[in-house]
């Protein structure tokens, strides 16, 4: 049975404003002790992108629960491209990252993580009735790749370019998937390596289809600077909204 969705959105409501502004980096600051401020990349839909002129998602609705129940205010967020969320982070222009972000050996050198709030494999996107529908990497050689900066879907596409699949005069790099997905409905890219609820977000609204899955075995955290000793108050937040059924009401408000 659907559940009804209950999420308080007044912390955003009264800190966000005009998602404009929030794209604004330059000059801002991280929150004092009793707020956090929060970070993202919109279009990258169900987990964040903007609507109405509002940003929505569900790492935006997670977040803002999240550090409500650890007891902090929710500061004005932050929208930037996806690879300027850890310099940002680190450089003390936002607090938290919430941006389907995996954990991985690299990023944990950088920012620590909290505990994993979902989990992910890799989908290969084409053009809906086109003539390429591969079925596995090897298909992808010969063909334009692209994928967006910063993300795990770039380091598959990297991995097929060392392995000799890809060709490197063929990777497409994109600034965000919105941005990608335009390009592969246009036919100026062959395919698209992105996160699979992504991908399959893309396939219900655009004329794109899911080809095939790569098995990678990806866990998203939220991302907290390493010096942050408030990354204790938010895990212990995570777990109660995991526990309490808050988060699959999220979500069945933003996935079903």
């Amino acid at each position: 049975m659907q559940r009804e969705f209950r999420m308080d959105r007044r912390a955003y409501l009264k800190t966000v404003g005009a998602v404009g502004a929030a794209g604004v980096v330059a000059g801002c600051q991280s929150g004092s002790d009793d707020t956090i401020v929060p970070g993202t990349a919109s279009g990258f839909p169900p987990f964040e992108y903007t609507e109405g002129g509002e940003l929505v998602g569900f790492d935006v609705a997670l977040a803002e629960e999240v550090i409500d129940r650890a007891g902090y205010e929710v500061g004005e967020w932050v929208d930037i491209e996806f690879d300027s969320l850890i310099p940002s982070l680190t450089d003390g222009d936002l607090d938290l990252i919430a941006a389907a972000m995996t954990i991985d050996d690299e990023r944990e050198q950088q920012i620590d993580f909290t505990d994993p709030y979902w989990e992910s494999n890799q989908a290969v996107l084409v053009a809906e009735g086109g003539d390429f529908q591969p079925e596995s990497t090897d298909d992808l050689g010969g063909m334009r790749v692209g994928a967006q900066a910063g993300t795990t879907g770039e380091d598959q596409v990297e991995a097929l370019i060392e392995d000799g699949t890809v060709s490197e005069n063929d990777f497409r790099q994109y600034d965000n998937y919105t941005l990608a997905v335009q390009d592969l409905e246009n036919g100026n890219v062959d395919a698209v390596v992105i996160d699979i609820p992504v991908a399959r977000n893309f396939a219900e609204s655009r004329s794109v289809a899911v080809a095939f899955e790569i098995e990678t075995g990806e866990q998203f955290g939220l991302g907290m600077r390493e010096d942050d000793d408030r990354l204790s108050d938010v895990n212990e937040a995570l777990a109660e909204v995991q526990e309490d059924g808050t988060y699959e009401e999220l979500v069945d408000e933003w996935f079903e």
